[in-house]
């Protein structure tokens, strides 16, 4: 596809990897290239509209007016959120499926029908919402009723997640035929997980359709009415939905780069699965931190949706965060890399941007996305982020330092072995991860402070003059300074990313297996896919993770502690 691949396949269509043992079929790798390319397209588009968004939120630059700024902020957030996520998430599913298993793709003209209408779908939101005038609403992400937005919004919004869904029915016939022909085969990790991240995907986008089919029946005037409260229910099947899968195909990612770029090993195959399986049942019920404040669910609902359910996916989350870093300390000291402490840690192949992305997503999502994901996920300490800043802060910190970070890894890896095109700018690609994932650091703690710390409103476009208060927020003046340099700073982390990948399709060399080095390559063909552990991994030491655990813990427990001194003083009691 596209006439830039220097791979050369047998007649039934395959070809090796010199590099991870996969064998790899044209009709996987050809989607793969596809949906990745157009991933990387939509992550473009949302940036530049994040450049208006952040120099609009800082005042001293004030660029866009309010009805500029919602049509701005819908553009950054669907194209972001939804559009660059989705289709390098339906790559990630070819990868872990046709890819890992060494099969064809099954139902590749699906797989072709679904591209057309997720692409038709994400053009025609786009513009949508950029043509959106009133009465109509730019719809932001959420698109609450009874705000109305255009009905062509919906309608495509529809199409959208409709092309979703079919591009999922390929993976699932793969898989299908994997166990007809393998009955007695246990589905490696990485595929597993992939399946996992598939049904998660397909509740989320069919909840999308339950949630936008009517909501276009009252936008033409088939439906009188549509009950809000029914809607805000619905909606976050999809809108929080969305970004489970996010969080579950960015495990995925972790276990597979971690593989092939740094030799880890997998810890325990039992314990891993049974960390994928618990969020089957208990990730998407994170949704219920975003009707935490709605007057329509009753304590009890968000009592048990807060604690009780909520713990079975931090447990999973946990399960996932000790046994990915252990897993590399094994697999390398098994190796000879590394002795001492973190000797394995240190002697990684940090100059591999696939790979240093890859560590960095796990380092930031635990410390600054999954931390404060649990603490505004109970019901009390919700009300001190809830409509804040704080919790933009939160999301950038889950799918941008963590998803978007460890999806850059991955197009680092598909730029080598899928497009067989060498880096160009290697010290640009070396020096990226680093830089924009410090940047985006910055700002998704700036936000958090602006919002927890000054209540700070995440919606608005002005703050320090809202029009019809008396709050003045002046002392956050310093805040929002630091905010806007690192949000330059981190869109030209993005734009560097992009120039890479860009360049390295255009003006890449042919990539050399030979003399290239990879990390330190695990190749995924000899990798177990059964239910017995390795003997040989359990051998090794795993003291370093079992520390990085421990200032994981503290960690947590201060910033809890520090969270419920906060609410201690949001009312004061007595005198």
């Amino acid at each position: 596809m596209f006439g830039i691949s220097p791979y050369e396949y047998d007649d039934d269509g395959f070809r090796d990897c010199s590099v991870t043992g996969l064998r790899i079929h044209r009709s996987a790798e050809d989607m793969v290239k596809l949906y990745g390319l157009t991933a990387i397209v939509a992550l473009v588009v949302g940036g530049i509209f994040a450049i208006a968004v952040a120099m609009t939120r800082w005042e001293l630059v004030g660029m866009l007016d309010p009805g500029q700024f919602y049509t701005y902020l819908s553009m950054h957030a669907w194209n972001l959120l939804i559009f660059w996520m989705v289709f390098m998430e339906i790559a990630i599913l070819y990868v872990g499926g046709p890819f890992v298993l060494g099969r064809r793709l099954s139902l590749p003209s699906l797989a072709k029908v679904g591209y057309g209408l997720m692409l038709v779908g994400a053009v025609g939101v786009n513009v949508a919402i950029f043509l959106t005038k009133s009465p109509d609403n730019a719809p932001l992400l959420t698109s609450y009723v009874p705000l109305p937005s255009s009905w062509q919004f919906y309608l495509f919004a529809i199409v959208f997640l409709l092309g979703a869904v079919v591009a999922a029915l390929p993976f699932f016939a793969t898989i299908w035929w994997e166990r007809q022909e393998n009955p007695g085969k246990t589905l490696p990790l990485v595929a597993f997980g992939a399946f996992v991240t598939s049904i998660i995907a397909l509740e989320a986008l069919l909840g999308g359709l339950i949630t936008y089919v009517p909501t276009l029946a009252w936008r033409i005037g088939v439906l009188e009415s549509l009950d809000p409260v029914w809607y805000r229910q619905m909606y976050w099947i999809v809108g929080h939905g969305t970004q489970q899968i996010n969080l579950v195909a960015m495990i995925v990612i972790w276990y597979f780069l971690t593989h092939v770029l740094g030799g880890a090993e997998v810890a325990s195959q039992k314990v891993s699965r049974i960390a994928f399986v618990m969020y089957l049942f208990f990730i998407n019920l994170g949704a219920a931190h975003h009707l935490m404040s709605d007057p329509a669910v009753s304590a009890g609902w968000r009592l048990w949706n807060t604690s009780y359910s909520a713990y079975g996916a931090v447990i999973a989350s946990m399960i996932h965060a000790f046994a990915i870093p252990a897993g590399l300390e094994a697999g390398r000291r098994a190796k000879g890399k590394g002795g001492g402490l973190f000797g394995w840690l240190w002697s990684s192949p940090w100059r591999d941007p696939g790979y240093s992305a890859t560590i960095l997503s796990i380092i930031l999502f635990g410390f600054l996305g999954g931390i404060t994901g649990v603490m505004m996920g109970q019901m009390q300490l919700n009300m001190t982020w809830h409509n804040t800043l704080a919790t933009v802060g939160h999301f950038h910190a889950t799918v941008v330092l963590g998803t978007t970070v460890a999806f850059m890894g991955l197009a680092y890896y598909v730029l080598r072995l899928v497009f067989g095109r060498e880096w160009v700018l290697k010290p640009l690609a070396r020096i990226q991860p680093f830089f924009y994932s410090g940047t985006m650091a910055l700002v998704t703690l700036m936000m958090m402070y602006l919002g927890l710390l000054f209540s700070v409103p995440r919606r608005h476009p002005s703050v320090m003059d809202i029009p019809g208060t008396e709050f003045s927020f002046e002392a956050a003046a310093p805040f929002f300074a630091v905010f806007g340099i690192a949000a330059l700073l981190a869109i030209v982390g993005g734009a560097m990313f992009v120039v890479v990948a860009v360049g390295t399709l255009l003006f890449g060399d042919e990539f050399d297996a030979a003399t290239a080095k990879i990390g330190d390559v695990g190749r995924l063909a000899a990798a177990d896919g059964g239910d017995e552990d390795h003997e040989p991994v359990h051998e090794q030491s795993m003291r370093g993770t079992f520390v990085l655990t421990l200032v994981f813990l503290a960690t947590f427990v201060v910033l809890t502690a520090l969270n419920w001194y906060l609410l201690s003083n949001t009312w004061q009691i007595g005198p």
